[in-house]
């Protein structure tokens, strides 16, 4: 605890700091924040809306559905 810092967050109990970058600056939002630990030119920069993973993986989806209903089910809320 306390000296973690990275795409996992700072792990210091504090969640105002999570989005913390590589150079100390505190980002707003993901997409920003997930940027600023991008390679250049190994993948391109997020926009400002998070895309959705099952436009990547067509036929995808369902699986995923299915396996989210298990964790909103009334067992674990």
């Amino acid at each position: 605890s306390g000296q973690v810092r990275g795409l996992c967050g700072t792990f210091n109990g504090d969640q105002r700091d999570e989005f913390t970058t590589p150079e100390g600056d505190v980002e707003p939002g993901v997409a920003a924040f997930a940027n600023a630990f991008r390679a250049a030119g190994a993948c391109p920069a997020l926009g400002p809306s998070i895309p959705d993973p099952c436009d990547g993986f067509p036929g995808s989806r369902e699986r995923a559905e299915a396996a989210c209903a298990v964790l909103m089910a009334p067992a674990f809320q």
